[in-house]
């Protein structure tokens, strides 16, 4: 067993994984960026799908989608087995309580690059859905088994907490402890104001999104739970919503092409 262990690890930090594991940080980028778009576009009157599976039906709907769905894919189970990586072998010099949380980062952020993976491959066979059905359906499931108000309200209240964690993430700067900055001061400060712009922006949509699930389900209509897409989509709705809408789709392109530069400076 520790052969097997001590090979998984072996690949799993092997240069070529690596460089494949980065490319899953430039296509979070894409899809945020793609994300940004839509957002702005709804402000400005339009329509489309302001979430993940609007973005990854943006790539199919391309000349070669089918390449850049299944290059995407790659990509992103790349990064995930490189994060389940560090959940289970590394920081083991860390003390235990930092070790634990940590590993836990590490998991959390592999569970989500194996579920874009899910949904790129969902797209590149033909079986993907439209996220907003989806959320809806799987709200009103989860409503409907033991427990699942309470449950929903807890999940509801995760993602709104998470909005607020990406958004004081990017106002103190803390993103920048996981990248090697360019050398060039202005390279730096470029970087420096993706990140900060970028983590609010994702942070609000968050926020946005936890608290459409919360109100949602106290007014026990799950249904009503149609993720990001919703969230922004409200904004909208609200007074100068419009040009709230359109910072956060500025934000969601600087938190994009932020990831896309991640993937080169990153500390892997």
């Amino acid at each position: 067993m520790k052969d097997v262990a001590d090979a998984t690890e072996d690949f799993t930090n092997s240069r070529a994984l690596e460089i494949v594991a980065r490319a899953g940080f430039a296509v979070s980028g894409l899809l945020h960026f793609l994300i940004g778009l839509v957002a702005i576009r709804l402000a400005m009157g339009g329509q489309g799908q302001a979430d993940v599976s609007g973005a990854v039906q943006q790539l199919a709907s391309q000349p070669a989608g089918p390449l850049l769905l299944w290059g995407s894919f790659a990509a992103c189970v790349a990064l995930a087995l490189w994060q389940t990586s560090d959940a289970i072998f590394d920081f083991e010099h860390l003390p235990a309580k930092k070790k634990l949380g940590k590993k836990l980062k590490a998991a959390l952020q592999a569970v989500v690059y194996a579920g874009l993976a899910v949904t790129l491959a969902s797209f590149a066979v033909g079986a993907g859905k439209e996220q907003s059905s989806s959320t809806s359906d799987l709200s009103v499931s989860v409503m409907q088994a033991p427990g699942g108000y309470a449950l929903l309200l807890a999940i509801g209240a995760a993602v709104a907490v998470t909005g607020i964690v990406y958004a004081i993430r990017g106002f103190r700067q803390s993103f920048k402890k996981h990248l090697r900055l360019p050398a060039s001061e202005k390279a730096r400060s470029a970087v420096t104001v993706l990140g900060v712009v970028g983590y609010a922006a994702k942070g609000i949509a968050l926020l946005l999104t936890g608290f459409l699930i919360i109100i949602a389900t106290l007014r026990v209509h799950p249904e009503e739970s149609t993720g990001i897409d919703g969230g922004l989509k409200g904004l909208r709705e609200q007074p100068y919503g419009i040009y709230m809408l359109a910072a956060v789709g500025i934000g969601l392109i600087c938190y994009g092409v932020f990831m896309v530069v991640r993937a080169k400076l990153a500390k892997m």
